[in-house]
């Protein structure tokens, strides 16, 4: 999983944000909101993050109309996954991460494994 850059990164939240896909005039206001970016700019992003695989695209008219292929969280459990992947011992790097997990998480993780030794999603 490739991580995404600064500008790539508000443009795929303003997509995890909406409930339905949105035009480049969509996510442009929505990142007007925070800062001054152009109308090209957020143009070329969306064009690259479709050639990269990260939203899909539909004609709309003369424009487009984009939406992420992959949720937030299975994005960023692709990141993890590519940094287990980088260690010969995935177990010494899950047993570090997990030791430094708050109380709040690890009552989560432990929900989450649950679920799935019981075949729930």
């Amino acid at each position: 999983m490739r991580p995404l850059g600064q500008l790539e990164a508000k443009v795929m939240a303003c997509l995890w944000e909406r409930p339905s896909s949105a035009t480049v005039r969509d996510v442009l206001e929505t990142l007007q909101s925070s800062r001054d970016v152009a109308y090209t700019t957020v143009m070329t992003v969306l064009d690259n993050l479709h050639g990269k695989g990260f939203v899909a695209r539909e004609k709309d008219g003369r424009a487009y109309r984009y939406r992420a292929l992959l949720s937030r969280e299975q994005h960023t459990a692709g990141l993890i996954e590519d940094v287990l992947a980088q260690s010969p011992d995935r177990g010494a790097v899950l047993m570090n991460f997990v030791e430094q997990m708050s109380e709040s998480d690890l009552a989560e993780l432990r929900s989450a494994l649950t679920h799935l030794e019981r075949g729930m999603p």
